[in-house]
């Protein structure tokens, strides 16, 4: 059946599914490219986000070219989190990467939503619920069955140390720049936030690059290349638009639910093209993480984010059907 006509929430499950296909699959390429090239991750980093640019101009420039000037408080905000997330919490990641497992990864990368209440716990003052203990407790014990997964397979437990620090440390720069992203996103709007964070990281990556790194780092593979540009469109820019589109025809309630399928593919999909081991206890640490996950991303989460997406949506409609 052609797409358009499809209704609209069959279209929108289908968009959030893509965007948790595409999301999930960012490990997946990290690792692709490490194995084809001895690549460093900054370099890996400054080509993702260099091809990921053009699109990001693109939107700003002309899906929202009507959009009102910015004002110093949010160039101020979108610097703050454009450091802290495509830039700090992706450089992280990909160090991180070098060490441990896309399934692992991908686990520590999905507890951000727990960490992000412990934030308003210690430095917003807010309570800490009983339901939102039991998604910590779920969360963090779920990790620790896929880590001693790492542990038992890689037989190397400084590096599995290591990348686990890197990848949590990502995790928490993910969280930080998650809290701070629904203000911008109610200023600015989804797509012109993320276009222009987007832009932001890759600046500040670029610039990493240049002080740390010999422009001849650039002289790669042609798979590293292939590896980068698929990274930045499909596990980059698609996933946000496709995310945003999705939230707007099913709510941000029911897409956050389908992004939960994320780890699970990139567990299939790490042991399908990287041949990376799959054990009973990995499965049950990726079932306690997503059952902390939603644990603390239900009830009055939900409603506040389906009012605040539903709310963003609507002058976005003409941009992204």
């Amino acid at each position: 059946m052609p797409w358009n006509i499809w209704s609209a929430e069959r279209l929108g499950i289908v968009l959030a599914v893509l965007a948790a296909f595409g999301f999930s699959f960012k490990a997946i390429f990290v690792k692709l490219a490490y194995a084809a090239a001895p690549v460093d991750a900054v370099t890996l980093l400054t080509l993702r986000m260099t091809f990921a640019l053009p699109i990001a101009l693109w939107a700003v420039l002309w899906l929202c070219r009507a959009a009102t000037p910015l004002t110093r408080k949010d160039g101020a905000l979108l610097l703050a989190l454009g450091l802290l997330g495509y830039y700090g919490a992706s450089i992280l990641d990909f160090v991180g990467l070098q060490y441990i497992s896309a399934a692992l990864e991908r686990l520590i990368l999905f507890i951000y939503p727990t960490m992000t209440v412990l934030i308003g716990v210690l430095a917003l003052g807010k309570r800490l619920e009983k339901r939102q203990v039991a998604a910590l407790l779920l969360s963090y014990a779920g990790i620790g069955l896929a880590f001693a997964h790492d542990l038992d397979v890689a037989g190397d437990i400084r590096a599995v140390l290591i990348g686990s620090a890197f990848v949590f440390a990502s995790a928490l720069s993910y969280a930080l720049y998650s809290a701070g992203a629904e203000v911008a996103i109610q200023r600015l709007g989804t797509i012109r936030f993320a276009a222009l964070a987007i832009i932001v990281s890759t600046l500040a990556t670029q610039l990493h690059f240049v002080a740390s790194q010999p422009f001849a780092a650039l002289n790669q593979p042609v798979p590293v290349y292939a590896y980068a540009a698929a990274m930045a469109i499909f596990s980059t820019v698609l996933p946000v638009f496709w995310q945003s589109a999705a939230i707007q025809r099913i709510g941000a309630a029911r897409t956050v639910l389908i992004g939960t399928l994320g780890p699970i593919l990139t567990i299939f999909f790490g042991w399908l093209l990287l041949r990376e081991s799959v054990s009973l206890a990995q499965l049950l640490g990726a079932g306690l993480v997503l059952a902390g996950v939603l644990l603390v991303s239900q009830k009055r989460w939900f409603r506040r984010q389906e009012v605040v997406a539903e709310d963003q949506a609507k002058p976005q409609a003409s941009a992204v059907s």
